[in-house]
């Protein structure tokens, strides 16, 4: 299941600091980042393998998540949130706000045949 995680910040009057040290239960071998997203939603899919970390950097967005079981909106609105998302979680991401960058870290390089695109049943 999808676990939203608090990441460690530091303020002070210079502006904040957030850390990813030894908080993303996965080792990282992708980046990538969404923005510039009008109206439309992102993903509609699930993967066999990949674990995925997402963070909205600036401004905010939903996550929509389905494991299968259960579903969950998420709401990601400051950066020191972390939406892990496991494999067997289908997820929408949608409701951005203008100027959102949402940064995603996943465990796999890109590979097409990773993806399952049909949702779960409802």
């Amino acid at each position: 299941m999808a676990e939203l995680l608090t990441l460690k910040t530091f303020h002070d009057n210079r502006g904040s600091l957030t850390v990813l040290d030894r908080i993303i239960p996965f080792e990282v071998k992708r980046l990538f980042y969404i923005y510039g997203v009008d109206e439309s939603s992102r993903g509609g899919h699930r993967h066999h393998e990949t674990r995925q970390a997402a963070i909205c950097i600036q401004g905010s967005c939903e996550i929509v998540n389905h494991n299968g079981e259960k579903q969950e909106m998420f709401l990601l609105d400051t950066p020191d949130k972390c939406l892990i998302l496991e494999p067997r979680d289908w997820h929408i991401m949608q409701n951005f706000k203008p100027n959102t960058i949402l940064l995603v870290l996943a465990s796999t390089a890109f590979d097409p045949s990773d993806y399952i695109f049909e949702p779960y049943d409802a």
